[in-house]
């Protein structure tokens, strides 16, 4: 039992329900390929200012690849879930990528590959997202790393046509060694990525991104798209050549469309996967046994806790993800790179707190709620 307050600041009991997920570990063959992107936790002793570099606790981050892995999930390493762009610069998403490789060699991750390396306002042509492109690409592969082509600010701030995307997609894919998911993010994820793809209209911008894939179908595994959409998704995920996947971003819709229909299906790469690994792990291994009822059981009862942590202002939904990761002791803190933390009120922790322990998400419930009241104490409660 723990009092809540409401945003009205009335207090109430709050019983937790008792459920928990089952533990599963998604096989090494399953029914769809997953990525969790992870998020990256904080040193909450340095002296830096949160407006200054990013100090990573390494020990802590790591510890959540291995729990990932060990889930059997797939990392989608240094994206934004990782607040690439928000905190993590790219000399900080280079030695996650690398330590990440050493942590776990053996788990499938893909990286993110951008131009963040130069601020939008810089690039004075093409030329430079090529460069910075290409230095990514360099520095990753020569780990051994996948790659994520995310989209690119700098790209976004400097192409005037169809043809700009087609020309720098073709010379940074002639470049990478083995087939890379590209990465559309919607401007409700960053703002700065309003009209990628060359337009604001959807089926323009997906013309432009299906023929990138087109012309260069051998260097595409598929395409994370996160357009909080799930129609936009489908729509896009029928016309994909034959073997190019489609990886739902969908963190409002993600069960129906992993489900799929009789025309075909998404495989997954999504922010909420963090938070929600132990019940993409069981839900997914169970849709590989053909038990249906059990995947829905599992995830949709999770959908409002995502729309939740992803409601808008959508680019401060790491706030809620981290804060699950601190309840569940996976840190000991809540803080976050460039002070994070701070960026949604008291009443979204509250809601969070109860959606999580409604679907069984809570790995400890007493200290869960030891945590919450911690916070209530922060907040004058």
């Amino acid at each position: 039992m723990i009092r809540l307050p409401d945003a009205n600041g009335n207090f109430s009991d709050y019983r937790l329900s008792g459920n928990t997920i089952p533990v599963a570990r998604l096989p090494a063959d399953p029914a769809r390929v997953v990525f969790s992107a992870a998020h990256v936790v904080a040193d909450p002793f340095t002296g830096n200012d949160p407006s200054g570099a990013a100090t990573v606790d390494w020990k802590a981050t790591m510890a959540f690849r291995r729990y990932l892995s060990d889930l059997g999930l797939g990392i989608a390493e240094a994206m934004d879930t990782a607040q690439r762009g928000m905190g993590l610069d790219w000399s900080g998403a280079l030695e996650l990528i690398r330590q990440t490789k050493q942590e776990v060699p053996g788990a499938l991750v893909f990286n993110g590959c951008g131009t963040d390396q130069i601020e939008p306002s810089q690039a004075r042509g093409l030329d430079d997202v090529r460069r910075a492109y290409f230095e990514q690409v360099e520095a990753i592969q020569s780990l051994g790393g996948r790659l994520i082509l995310m989209a690119s600010r700098a790209m976004a701030a400097v192409a005037k046509s169809r043809d700009d995307y087609l020309s720098v997609y073709r010379d940074v894919l002639s470049r990478c060694e083995e087939p890379v998911v590209l990465h559309w993010l919607g401007d409700m994820f960053d703002p700065a990525l309003k009209g990628y793809w060359g337009s604001d209209d959807f089926e323009a911008a997906m013309d432009v991104a299906l023929a990138v894939i087109a012309e260069n179908v051998t260097k595409v595994d598929g395409i994370k798209i996160s357009l909080l959409d799930k129609d936009k998704e489908i729509v896009m995920r029928r016309r994909l050549p034959a073997g190019v996947k489609m990886y739902t971003g969908d963190d409002f819709n993600y069960p129906e469309l992993i489900a799929g229909d009789k025309l075909g299906f998404s495989h997954a790469l999504l922010g909420i996967f963090d938070p929600l690994a132990p019940a993409a792990a069981y839900a997914i291994a169970k849709l590989g046994e053909g038990d249906t009822n059990a995947f829905h059981h599992t995830l949709d009862p999770t959908v409002p806790l995502s729309r939740l942590i992803f409601r808008a202002p959508t680019q401060f939904y790491k706030t809620g993800v981290v804060f699950l990761a601190w309840l569940n002791g996976f840190q000991d803190h809540f803080i976050m790179l460039g002070g994070a933390q701070a960026m949604r009120p008291l009443p979204y922790f509250v809601e969070i707190f109860k959606h999580a322990d409604a679907c069984g998400l809570l790995r400890d419930p007493d200290k869960a709620v030891e945590r919450m009241r911690k916070l209530l104490a922060l907040y004058g409660a």
